[in-house]
């Protein structure tokens, strides 16, 4: 029997592994709501200060009816981007995006679902949402922004620790 792959680039199991067990496939990516606000534009384009940027993200996933019923277990992911700019006194703009995805999970045990489809499956999304942002604030006048990278690896890791914490804390009191 050949050497196990896994581990090895371009083996990744949320990509799909090279003897096609595990699979994460993005079938399509939509735009579901989409909220801009500049109230002081083109004003504020002219003499304001360096603003503070304010943001938020996000993600939750549920099983796609719809789809589900069409193509076997399809399962929509959603990450919300919230972004505000503010100088002292003054907002600058607001934008709060919902990007998501339809996405069909192949070979993984029903533990390991909720890890992929809030890690692995966000990730792929999660750059139109970035791209998305960036855009509408340069077309607003504003210089555009690069939002940073969110590693969804590392804040579902603490969510499961604070769950688990809040879990054993809870149980004891009897």
């Amino acid at each position: 029997m050949p050497p196990s792959d896994a581990g090895k680039p371009g083996n990744d199991p949320a990509s799909g592994s090279a003897n096609g067990e595990r699979q994460c496939n993005l079938l399509q990516t939509y735009l579901k709501d989409l909220s801009f606000e500049a109230p002081r534009v083109p004003g504020i384009l002219f003499g304001h200060r360096q603003p503070g940027l304010q943001f938020d993200v996000s993600n939750h996933y549920s099983l796609c009816v719809e789809a589900s019923a069409k193509l076997g277990e399809i399962f929509a992911v959603e990450v919300r981007v919230r972004l505000e700019a503010r100088t002292e006194d003054q907002p600058l703009f607001l934008i709060e995006a919902t990007q998501g995805g339809l996405f069909e999970l192949k070979g993984y045990p029903l533990e390991e679902k909720d890890y992929v489809l809030r890690t692995r499956a966000v990730e792929m999304i999660y750059p139109w949402a970035r791209e998305l942002v960036s855009s509408l604030v340069g077309r607003a006048g504003f210089p555009r922004i690069q939002m940073r990278a969110v590693d969804f690896e590392a804040r579902y890791n603490q969510a499961m620790q604070e769950y688990l914490a809040a879990t054993e804390g809870s149980g004891s009191g009897g």
